[in-house]
C-alpha cells in the first residue's frame, strides 16, 4: 500500500507532537477503562517531555501560564459546591418551577434566559458548574425529565460565550494582551452573539419538542433560604461584579474569582461556626491537572515549530481574500475545537494570530469558531467537560453519541447564523462597510 506523502513531508518532531496530542485527546474523549480524563492529558504532557519535544523548564512555564485559569476554575467550583450544600440551588429551582406555572416550555425559556445571564456575566464554565445542579433540582421539583433542561446548560454555555470578553476563558487566550476594549468587543460581536443565542434556542426547542409537551408541576413548596444560602448567593453576585470590573479594566479574572469563592467559604464558616470541609470534597479537582496537561501539550506543539506553516498559510490566504478566509478558517476552527478541545485550540489560534499579525476581523472569525464549535460534541470545550462531571455527581450520564445527535443540529445552525451576521457587519462582501 502506498504511504501518505503528506505524513512524510512533516518533520519528525512535528508529527510526534501532533500524534501525542491526538492520542491524549482521544483518551480524554473516549475514557477507555473509565480512566479519568485528567490522566490522559497528564500522560500526553509526560510524553512530550520524555521525547524531548519540550524541556522540563518549558513544561513548567506552560503550567504556570495557566495559573489564571486554575484560580478561576477553583473559585467557580468552590462557589458551586457551597451553593449546592447551602440549599441555594434547591431554593432557585422551586422558584423557577413556581413561575413556570405548569408549562414545560415556559420553564425551558426561564432556564435559557438565566443561562444567558450566567454565561455572559460569570463565564461558560460557571454555567456548567453553578447552573447545572440548580437546573437538575428544578426538573426534579417539576416532575419533568431533566435532560432537555440540562442540555440548556451545556449549549448556552458555548452559544453565549462571546457576549463579553469574560464569558469564556478561551476568549482570554485567543486575544491575550491584545484584548479589544469592551466597546470595541460589543461592536464586533454583540449582533453575532445574539444570532447564535437565538438560533441555539430554537434548535434546542426543536430537538427537545417531544419532552416539552409533557405536563409539569404547577406549584411546589419553596424552601426557606438560610443564612448560608444567602451568603452563597451574595458570593455569586459579588463574583459577577468583580468579573465585570476586572474585564472593564483589562485585568486577569482568576484571582478575583478565587478570592470571591474563598471569601464566601469563610463567610459561611463564620455563619455556621464550623469549617464546611465537605464543600471542598465536592470539587472536581481533577479538572486542574487536565487543563495543565492541555497547556503543556500546546506548548510542545509550539516548540516544534509546527504552527509556523499554519500561520504563514493563513496570512497568505487572508491577503488574497480576507472574506473567504474568514469563512473557511472560522468553520475549520469550529470543527477542530471538537478534535482538540477549544481551550488548547484557543491557545493555538491566539499564537497564530499573533505570529502572523492577522487582521482583527479574521481573529474574530477564529474566536467565533473556538466558542461555538464545541457545541457539536461532549469534549469540544472545558465547559462541556465540567457539565459532564456535574451530571455524574447527580448520578446522570450522557453518552457522546446522544450529545452528538443534538449538537449536529444545534451547532451548524448557530454557527451559520452567527457568521451570517458577523460577515455582513464586517463588510468583506460589500454588504455593509462597518469598520471593526
Amino acid at each position: 500500500m502506498p504511504s501518505n506523502p503528506a505524513l512524510h513531508s512533516l518533520p519528525p518532531a512535528h508529527l510526534a507532537a501532533w500524534l501525542i496530542a491526538a492520542a491524549a485527546l482521544a483518551g480524554v474523549i473516549v475514557r477507555p477503562w473509565r480512566i479519568s480524563e485528567a490522566l490522559w492529558a497528564v500522560l500526553g504532557a509526560i510524553a512530550m517531555v520524555a521525547l524531548s519535544l519540550l524541556s522540563l523548564r518549558d513544561a513548567a512555564a506552560a503550567v504556570a501560564k495557566g495559573s489564571d485559569v486554575y484560580l478561576f476554575l477553583t473559585g467557580m467550583m468552590l462557589l458551586a459546591a457551597l451553593a449546592r450544600r447551602e440549599g441555594l440551588f434547591a431554593w432557585l429551582a422551586a422558584y423557577a418551577v413556581r413561575h413556570a406555572r405548569g408549562s414545560a416550555r415556559r420553564l425551558f425559556l426561564l432556564i435559557y434566559l438565566v443561562g444567558i445571564a450566567v454565561t455572559a456575566l460569570l463565564s461558560n464554565d460557571a454555567t456548567a458548574v453553578v447552573l447545572t445542579p440548580a437546573v437538575y433540582a428544578a426538573a426534579k421539583d417539576a416532575g419533568a425529565p431533566p435532560l432537555p433542561y440540562l442540555f440548556i446548560c451545556a449549549f448556552i454555555a458555548n452559544a453565549a460565550s462571546f457576549v463579553l470578553p469574560i464569558s469564556n476563558p478561551a476568549n482570554l487566550v485567543v486575544y491575550g494582551a491584545a484584548m479589544p476594549s469592551l466597546r470595541h468587543w460589543l461592536l464586533q460581536f454583540a449582533a453575532a452573539s445574539a444570532a447564535a443565542i437565538v438560533a441555539t434556542y430554537w434548535a434546542l426547542r426543536f430537538t427537545q419538542r417531544a419532552a416539552l409537551r409533557a405536563k409539569i408541576a404547577h406549584t411546589v413548596g419553596v424552601p426557606e433560604l438560610g443564612a448560608g444560602g444567602r451568603a452563597a448567593a451574595a458570593g455569586i453576585a459579588a463574583t459577577a461584579l468583580l468579573l465585570s470590573g476586572a474585564s472593564a479594566l483589562a485585568q486577569p479574572l482568576g484571582l478575583p474569582t478565587f478570592l470571591a469563592g474563598a471569601g464566601t467559604w469563610f463567610a459561611i464558616m463564620a455563619v455556621r461556626r464550623a469549617p464546611p470541609w465537605a464543600a471542598l470534597r465536592e470539587i472536581s479537582w481533577s479538572i486542574l491537572p487536565l487543563v495543565a496537561g492541555l497547556f503543556i501539550m500546546v506548548r510542545g506543539i509550539e516548540n516544534t515549530g509546527a504552527l509556523a506553516p499554519l500561520a504563514r498559510a493563513l496570512a497568505a490566504h487572508a491577503h488574497a481574500s480576507l472574506g473567504w478566509t474568514m469563512l473557511w478558517a472560522g468553520a475549520l476552527t469550529a470543527v477542530a475545537s471538537n478534535l482538540l478541545n477549544n481551550l488548547p485550540l484557543g491557545l493555538i489560534a491566539g499564537g497564530i494570530a499573533s505570529a502572523a499579525h492577522l487582521p482583527a476581523k479574521l481573529t474574530g472569525a477564529l474566536l467565533i469558531g473556538v466558542d461555538l464549535g464545541p457545541n457539536l460534541s461532549v469534549t469540544g470545550s472545558l465547559a462541556t467537560i465540567l457539565w459532564l462531571l456535574a451530571l455524574r455527581r447527580e448520578g446522570l450520564r450522557v453518552g457522546a453519541w446522544r450529545f452528538l445527535l443534538v449538537g449536529s443540529i444545534v451547532m451548524p445552525l448557530a454557527l451559520a447564523a452567527s457568521f451570517a451576521i458577523y460577515m455582513t457587519l464586517a463588510g468583506d462582501f460589500g454588504i455593509l462597510r462597518a469598520d471593526f
